[in-house]
């Protein structure tokens, strides 16, 4: 039951609802009216390779020919094993124009789900972009009954003479060759005759409540609605090559792409890169628009935060290299207006002076006399000044307007220090945007009077990504924004956020139960998530009703699986995992201490509860039974730490409901300090400075577990 008749929608002009379109579409009219040279760009060890959007667009139509002579037909499914680069958009597209539902697969999933993604979806074809992956699944192939062809993306010329597959193997060059023979204008119309808007264009796989992963079905219309709402709503955007997308998200996950959808229509030069050389390729690129998740964007606030205590002072030689004028190295307070407005106008004539003379412009203002607090300007810049310009950017609220002077200060700080940081992003960000999980509002509040404009969003893979997005003037700093064009969003009783749109989804893969459960007889979708609106209308997330939340990398886990082998043990009472919006899985373990005292002093080990819970051999214990239950998890679902509590949970105390399941909520808000421990980066080791090697003198019968390979995550 709604907890109130109040239904939420964009505001005026802040986006179009543009239904009855394909992906395809998408690309057609971007080769139409954008012709771009370089709109993919492929990073290689030789530097970045374009590829324009006609050549894109031939690609995936030899792609799509020679896929139909492999006697795949429309409505087959073909999984996608690959790297988010240039050829993932060519194997998605070439798979849409012959009319198959492609199933993109993560990267960093476990063989044993990648396995039952394939048998779940009967998948006849995969691409898989090299060798190397597919030897490590290969093993375990003989299970997917339905898979008929194998397609590698990346070989060498003599792949065929060093690698003994015995299946039916190709490259993607040899089935691009084969439709390349057999294309011609006629055939491809004929293709694209043949699809419509809501036709099924992909399953994704997420996390399912009992582990196994569960396939989101969406449509073409779901996706290209999707897109066009958010970007027809994002203020100024260009068309063309006018701007520059760095890429580093996985293709495989629904934001990355439906955002490159989005510039595909646009005609934008999108550059492909992945998270280890990302940081690098923002200052190459120098992109105007970047998409990330909060992670990045909290590892490059923390710096920036530490760096002035970091940095170091200046040397006794340094200082005798200063002008010849005596310098005195004071504290930083924050300049007058009059000093503000003299230190904008000696920068100017700074700046006008090092393009002819070339010298650097903190020794040109040290020179200077007249510039403001000159004989400073030293330690300001490297600590005292980056102090004071975090200090002054944490005043800035998104929304408010500044007084004159707080505005002229900000002025300053953009001339010596905020410029400094956009450079971390290229220089040239017109908007950063973030989604995945939520982003600290002195994070957007920092980064945005820097000059850097952070729109964060709010989506599911079953909304085909963006319900609501902060754009323009609705922009407000821990919110999610206001919802996108085509979007209703209301409340429930329990304050879930409920939503309809031509976005959602059509339900779950095989799986009627679960889709009854997701989309009521209404037609609202139940996000699973709690939230409220703001007086002015915008969206913000307070927490949690579903089990299964979000890290700050954008990755799904479900606590459940991992928390119902661990509850198996006679030693554990209850197990909780927590993290949502944090880098990695912890967990709160409430031992049945009853069996674990008795447990102990049959190992020689009788104290107190107290010490009991912080003893090594106990905390090896517990230990291996996590690493037990990780196994069969991706990697990043992995519980990293835990903390054993001497507690009892139960119904009197609110910690179990009256059907004796975990209140989450209360849970996270009584051991919100034994939480917060487990994330601090300086954390002590569980068991104090004890080795593995003295844990097991001390621990004879200390237990460990080695996971099979298999149900690992793959090695990508």
């Amino acid at each position: 039951m709604l907890s109130t008749n109040k239904t939420y929608r964009a505001p005026p002009n802040t986006g179009e609802v543009i239904l009855g379109r394909t992906l395809l579409s998408l690309l057609d009219e971007a080769c139409d009216r954008f012709p771009n040279s370089s709109a993919f760009n492929q990073f290689t060890d030789t530097g970045w390779q374009p590829l324009s959007n006609h050549e894109l667009r031939t690609a995936a139509a030899e792609l799509a020919l020679g896929l139909l002579d492999l006697e795949l037909k429309a409505g087959d499914c073909i999984a996608l094993l690959m790297h988010s680069d240039v050829k993932f958009c060519i194997a998605d597209m070439g798979s849409l124009l012959a009319g198959l539902v492609n199933v993109p697969i993560d990267l960093t999933q476990t063989i044993e789900h990648i396995i039952f993604i394939l048998q779940h979806t009967e998948a006849k074809a995969l691409i898989i972009s090299n060798l190397e992956l597919l030897a490590q699944i290969l093993p375990y192939l003989e299970n997917t009954t339905h898979l008929q062809t194998i397609i590698v993306a990346d070989v060498s010329d003599d792949w065929h003479q060093q690698h003994k597959i015995g299946m039916k193997v190709f490259s993607l060059d040899e089935i691009r060759s084969q439709g390349r023979d057999k294309n011609s204008e006629f055939r491809i119309k004929e293709l694209k005759a043949k699809i419509i808007a809501d036709d099924l264009a992909t399953i994704i796989y997420i996390p399912g409540i009992t582990g196994e992963p569960q396939g989101v079905m969406l449509t073409h219309e779901n996706l290209s609605a999707n897109a066009l709402a958010m970007f027809t709503g994002i203020p100024d955007l260009k068309f063309g090559s006018q701007e520059v997308i760095l890429s580093f998200l996985p293709l495989t996950h629904v934001l990355a792409r439906v955002f490159v959808y989005g510039h595909i229509n646009y005609g934008h030069s999108i550059y492909f890169s992945n998270a280890n050389r990302v940081l690098k390729h923002l200052k190459e690129v120098q992109p105007t628009i970047f998409a990330t998740v909060p992670l990045l964007l909290e590892k490059v606030y923390a710096k920036l935060i530490d760096v002035g205590d970091k940095h170091p002072k200046p040397s006794k030689k340094v200082k005798e290299n200063l002008p010849h004028q005596r310098v005195t190295i004071l504290p930083f307070r924050f300049p007058t207006a009059r000093e503000a407005k003299t230190a904008l106008s000696n920068l100017r004539e700074a700046t006008l002076k090092l393009s002819t003379t070339g010298r650097n412009l903190k020794t040109h203002l040290l020179s200077s006399r007249n510039a403001i607090s000159a004989r400073q300007l030293y330690l300001p810049i490297s600590q005292s000044m980056m102090k004071w310009a975090v200090k002054l950017a944490q005043k800035y609220e998104l929304g408010k307007k500044l007084q004159h002077h707080d505005a002229l200060m900000l002025k300053v700080a953009d001339s010596f220090v905020f410029s400094q940081w956009r450079a971390v992003f290229g220089g040239n960000i017109k908007y950063l945007i973030s989604g995945g999980a939520a982003l600290k509002p002195e994070i957007v509040n920092l980064f945005a009077a820097a000059g850097i404009k952070i729109l964060q969003g709010y989506g599911l893979t079953e909304t085909s990504s963006a319900v609501s997005c902060n754009r323009s003037q609705y922009n407000r700093a821990g919110t999610v924004g206001v919802p996108i064009a085509g979007v209703e969003v209301t409340l429930a009783e329990d304050g879930e956020i409920l939503t309809k749109s031509p976005y959602n989804t059509q339900g779950y893969y095989k799986n009627t139960a679960a889709t009854q459960q997701l989309i009521d007889v209404q037609g609202w979708l139940h996000t699973g998530d709690l939230g409220e609106f703001t007086p002015d209308g915008f969206l913000k997330i307070t927490g949690l009703k579903k089990s299964r939340f979000k890290l700050s990398t954008g990755k799904y886990v479900t606590p459940q699986p991992i928390e119902s082998k661990l509850e198996i043990s006679p030693l554990i009472a209850h197990a909780v995992t927590v993290g949502a919006d944090c880098k990695f899985c912890s967990m709160l373990i409430f031992p049945d201490l009853e069996n674990l005292h008795q447990q102990a002093i049959a190992s020689g080990i009788d104290v107190s509860t107290e010490e009991l819970l912080q003893h090594p051999c106990i905390i090896a214990l517990y230990q291996a039974l996590v690493d037990e239950a990780n196994c069969h998890l991706p990697y990043w679902s992995n519980v990293k730490r835990f903390q054993l509590i001497n507690f009892n949970l139960t119904v009197e105390n609110g910690m179990l409901t009256s059907t004796q399941e975990v209140n989450r909520v209360k849970i996270l808000e009584v051991f919100a300090q034994e939480i917060n421990a487990m994330y601090e980066e300086k954390r002590a080791a569980r068991a104090g400075n004890v080795t593995i090697e003295q844990i097991n003198d001390l621990c004879p019968a200390n237990q460990t577990f080695s996971c099979p390979t298999f149900a690992q995550s793959l090695n990508s």
